[in-house]
């Protein structure tokens, strides 16, 4: 089973400290603590800048099938469907970086006949009539759909960023990853609100 973690191997390519690797690496501290903080402050990251650095680390805290990549430096693709909310700074916190092997690519689609081997897909609310559509396009395919809609976990998003008094929690239908032949790690699990919604 591919594991969806960083490479760290000892030849990897090496970037001297951003912002967003430290927002990178303040996401894995946070995600213990459960949750991010919205920026309130002006220096504090904004909204989407902390639901980029989440989508980041979904690719770190989930496992896709071993069958998933059909080539060991196949680009591993992070999707956005519909309008874009995050401008480039879902770019800038993938920069550089390896799932395993797998360089971490952003590529934007405006249907979803379009998304090819996607491994992660945001689904915007530009979307939201579309939803039923979209999700059923992706039935049993690899892909872990991520959205921002309101109640978009009840209607078979895997993971939905559900944003309450400047914070971001995360809401989980394990169901819906299951079913795809995801697992999504218990560590991750542990900091959402599960949602039920049958096989």
């Amino acid at each position: 089973m591919h594991r969806g973690t960083r490479n760290n191997d000892a030849g990897a390519h090496v970037r001297a400290p951003t912002l967003w690797a430290a927002l990178a690496s303040w996401a894995v501290l946070s995600l213990i603590l459960a949750t991010f903080t919205v920026a309130e402050a002006t220096a504090a990251p904004t909204e989407y800048q902390v639901k980029a650095v989440f989508i980041y680390n979904f690719s770190r805290f989930v496992n896709w099938p071993a069958g998933a990549f059909t080539a060991a430096n196949e680009p591993f693709v992070i999707g956005i469907l519909g309008s874009d909310p995050f401008g480039d700074r879902l770019d800038e916190v993938v920069r550089g970086e390896q799932v395993d092997q797998h360089p971490l690519v952003v590529r934007r689609f405006s249907d979803v006949a379009q998304i090819g081997d996607c491994r992660i897909l945001f689904i915007d609310r530009s979307e939201q009539a579309r939803l039923g559509q979209i999700l059923a396009a992706l039935d049993h395919r690899s892909v872990l759909t991520v959205s921002d809609l309101d109640d978009a976990s009840e209607h078979g998003v895997m993971i939905q960023l559900d944003t309450q008094a400047h914070r971001v929690h995360l809401r989980i239908n394990v169901a819906s990853a299951r079913a795809a032949g995801l697992t999504i790690n218990s560590n991750l699990l542990r900091l959402a609100q599960i949602v039920q919604t049958g096989d």
